[in-house]
């Protein structure tokens, strides 16, 4: 999901993913396997590709489910 919305995004503002991969400092490699689902990026990782594109990371927390023991 992420990499498809990483992957429509880059499309739409005309990005290759080599300029995306060296403008955000990662490895096209990587780029690849994210945006196809292959890989499961860093926080980090998704921080540098979101400031280039113009995105947000943003972080839902779910309540607390209870824990039977």
């Amino acid at each position: 999901m992420v990499g498809q919305r990483i992957k429509e995004r880059r499309k739409g503002l005309r990005v290759t993913q080599t300029q995306l991969a060296e403008l955000a400092g990662i490895s096209v490699n990587t780029l690849y396997k994210i945006e196809r689902g292959q890989t499961n990026p860093t926080l980090e990782t998704l921080t540098k590709i979101a400031n280039v594109l113009g995105m947000e990371v943003c972080l839902q927390l779910k309540k607390p489910q209870k824990i039977d023991s």
